[in-house]
């Protein structure tokens, strides 16, 4: 009698053993696999191309931990360097906050960090909510101007814990001049990475680099060298190396692409987004998994219909965005215009954009005409 108990606690004892180790560990996985990997956006552009306000249509989005130019601390403190050779530096700064490893930031900044030693922290919706800052809510709508009055006094490690809370992480740079350079990102197991490739008509951003020179000198004596920065044709060897950027990344995006790329690479023009620009958000949030909100649709609205002319260079407010993207028609002189386009005119083919043959046409070309070549 007491064998047969021995034998039947034993049996009770084994069919629990297999059952532990056959369902908990599943159950386990099953757990963790219920909560999806963060998706990693990269939204690359080059200055005055309207990446700003792109950004902020992420950064907006309460599912979105946005970071606007944080290679911008990695080109502040090794300025003496090229574009070229700080392109592994500012990679790697890149992959720690998508991984949301902010203690990358050590090697650029203070000890005594705070979260508003951060580049541009106030145009970063997420930074200026819980938990970054608890005077507003996640869902809000947050201008910049805002943020930076309420939410300055918050300790550095706000970021990082305000970054691994959300679903999608997003950064806008300028300060990639090749995508092949980032294909070790993108075979990452460790990112899940898209890539958002904004450009724009090379006239309107010269013309609207012209507003802001003075603001953009220290990068661009990175990008070409000082000496090529000086004389009436510096600011077209400007124009010559970001064109030419732009088809390069465009081509290893598009063109006989690697594996790794399918279905990771956008291209998008400005252009486009302000003139149809629920359409165009609506195609960056579907591309990015992204639930594209009625708040939000209101928001984009209402910021590109709006009255304003766009006249502070940085700042995102409500504007005429369509208007403000053609005003370089009415007041760049057709000889600059010219030399845009000759050093400018691959990516101008490449891209969609039609040359203006003569000041007359400069003046009276219709917009639709402008971009006959748009495939969109």
């Amino acid at each position: 009698m007491v064998k047969s108990r021995r034998v039947q606690v034993l049996l009770i004892l084994v069919v629990l053993s297999f059952l532990l180790i056959h369902f908990l560990p599943c159950s386990n996985n099953a757990h963790m696999e219920e909560k999806p990997s963060p998706v990693h956006i990269l939204i690359l552009s080059s200055w005055r191309s309207g990446s700003s306000f792109t950004g902020q249509i992420f950064s907006q989005h309460p599912s979105v931990f946005y970071l606007m130019e944080p290679a911008w601390h990695v080109w502040v403190k090794m300025y003496q360097n090229s574009a070229k050779v700080l392109h592994m530096a500012v990679r790697d700064l890149v992959r720690s906050v998508f991984l949301c490893d902010m203690s990358v930031f050590d090697a650029y900044m203070s000890s005594q960090k705070k979260k508003s030693d951060l580049f541009q922290w106030e145009t970063s919706r997420a930074l200026c909510s819980p938990p970054a800052c608890d005077s507003f809510s996640r869902s809000d709508i947050i201008t910049a101007g805002n943020c930076k009055t309420i939410c300055g006094k918050y300790p550095f490690s706000k970021v990082e814990e305000a970054c691994k809370t959300y679903s999608h992480v997003a950064i806008k740079e300028v300060r990639f001049f090749d995508l092949k350079v980032l294909y070790p990102l993108l075979t990452d197991p460790s990112l899940n990475l898209k890539i958002i490739h904004l450009v724009r008509d090379p006239r309107a951003v010269f013309r609207s680099r012209e507003n802001t020179m003075a603001d953009l000198k220290r990068d661009t004596n990175i990008v070409v060298g000082s000496q090529k920065t000086k004389g009436e044709m510096g600011p077209y060897n400007t124009m010559q190396v970001i064109c030419k950027s732009h088809v390069e990344m465009y081509k290893a995006g598009s063109q006989a692409t690697p594996s790794f790329l399918k279905d990771r690479y956008l291209l998008v023009r400005y252009e486009d987004i302000v003139r149809d620009p629920l359409a165009r958000a609506a195609q960056m949030y579907r591309f990015a998994e992204l639930h594209f909100t009625p708040e939000l649709q209101k928001w984009i609205h209402n910021i590109t219909h709006g009255k304003g002319h766009g006249a502070q260079a940085f700042d995102i407010g409500s504007r005429d965005a369509l208007r403000v993207s053609q005003a370089w028609r009415k007041t760049l002189p057709f000889q600059k215009i010219e030399k845009v386009q000759n050093v400018c005119k691959d990516a101008m083919d490449l891209l969609g954009y039609r040359l203006v043959q003569s000041e007359e046409e400069q003046k009276n070309m219709s917009l639709d005409l402008l971009f006959a070549q748009n495939s969109s």
